[in-house]
């Protein structure tokens, strides 16, 4: 994920969980990505894949706040970087507010899909979507949408799920469909514990971790390990049944749902379709726009910083001997009550950044929105076997022997 103007945007969601970096990685004022690194990072990220697609993701703070020319910039290096026969793929995630009728033009002409973010309806958007002036921006966001729709430019939907909306899932699921016109959703917990903007994830005091279940482990006691506007785990587990519920029945094959996809071929024994739900990760590296690379988007922090593509191949970090190690250990630092869990395979202690809470046998390592989860998988497990049954005809052979 490149972020080539670090955490600068003109919003200021209240949520925020990338904002802080400029005053923890000391980014200017307005940090842009120079053409150097730019070129660097395009040429290297080219080299070091093996397949005939490569897909940039181009993210922030808001990247569109760069113009129209820098990303021009970005099509005509691809373009001389491209090997014979690789198909060079781009998505954008943005806040919307920008977009008007040149950038359509640009992402049509392109082919890049766009990640448009938008938290439900205007009551639910509005508590912490707002702009530098605290003022909301969901007019704007729908304006965005429209402007999408019109020209054809294929986009996905990006939910945050914090405190607030969490309680309002059929509503939230209905209005990003109908309204918002999405087909591909994907819905992301809001989670971060109090400290997230000075200590790095996996980084805690072991002592200090709440027991599952605990006031403590939840939203909103004085106390509480996370901020006021994190999502509660039964409500993440709640929002998730509400909206199964509201997609199975008439929108399964139509509308593609990220956790709910994924859940669906873990289940057949596929492969993990998020990083958060396999059994290992690290694939899911982060540029920042001075070059500097870091073990994940979500571990953007001066312990997990890599290098800085000036100074190392692309490729050599990737594949490097540590960042092997930050993959693995999602699997390896899991506690027995983990894999003794029916539901293990499904969810693989979902994504370390939330693995802040201890066991109800006090072992730390357990993941802050367990409860939720268990409520989730236990919840589609009726559904599986039609599911199954409906793909197996459609394809008109087993899934397996």
């Amino acid at each position: 994920m490149v972020k080539p103007v670090g955490s600068a945007c003109n919003l200021d969601c209240r949520y925020c969980y990338y904002l802080h970096k400029q005053g923890l990685l000391h980014q200017p004022r307005l940090p842009r990505m120079s053409d150097a690194i730019l070129e660097d990072h395009i040429r290297q990220y080219i080299e070091a894949q093996n397949g005939e697609e490569v897909v940039f993701s181009w993210q922030g703070g808001e990247p569109t706040l760069l113009g129209l020319d820098f990303f021009q910039k970005v099509v005509d290096l691809q373009n001389r970087y491209a090997r014979p026969g690789q198909r060079i793929e781009n998505d954008l995630q943005t806040n919307g507010t920008l977009l008007d009728e040149q950038w359509m033009e640009f992402l049509a002409r392109h082919r890049f899909l766009v990640g448009l973010s938008v938290d439900g309806p205007e009551h639910l958007h509005d508590l912490h979507r707002v702009n530098r002036g605290g003022e909301p921006t969901h007019r704007r966001v729908m304006g965005a949408a429209s402007l999408l729709r019109k020209h054809g430019v294929p986009f996905n939907v990006l939910c945050v799920v914090n405190r607030d909306n969490a309680r309002h899932g059929r509503e939230v699921y209905r209005f990003l469909c109908g309204e918002v016109g999405g087909r591909i959703i994907q819905f992301i917990a809001c989670v971060e514990p109090r400290d997230f903007q000075c200590v790095a994830p996996t980084k805690w005091i072991e002592a200090d971790l709440p027991i599952v279940g605990t006031p403590r482990a939840r939203p909103g006691a004085p106390d509480s390990i996370v901020t006021n506007w994190s999502v509660d785990p039964a409500d993440w587990g709640r929002f998730l049944c509400e909206v199964w519920d509201s997609w199975y029945p008439g929108d399964y094959g139509r509308v593609h749902v990220d956790l709910f996809e994924s859940a669906i071929a873990q289940s057949l024994g596929l492969p993990a379709q998020k990083c958060i739900t396999a059994e290992f990760c690290g694939k899911a590296l982060a540029v920042e726009h001075d070059g500097s690379v870091y073990c994940c988007d979500h571990f953007v922090y001066p312990e997990f910083r890599l290098g800085r593509i000036t100074e190392r191949h692309w490729g050599e970090m990737a594949y490097s001997q540590r960042q092997q190690d930050f993959g693995y250990a999602k699997r390896d630092t899991l506690p027995d009550y983990c894999r003794q869990c029916p539901h293990l395979s499904l969810c693989w202690g979902e994504c370390p950044k939330n693995r802040f809470v201890r066991t109800p046998d006090g072992k730390p390592g357990l993941n802050y929105l367990c409860p939720g989860l268990k409520r989730f998988f236990a919840h589609i497990r009726r559904d599986l076997p039609a599911i199954r049954k409906r793909i197996e005809r459609d394809h008109q052979s087993p899934l397996w022997g």
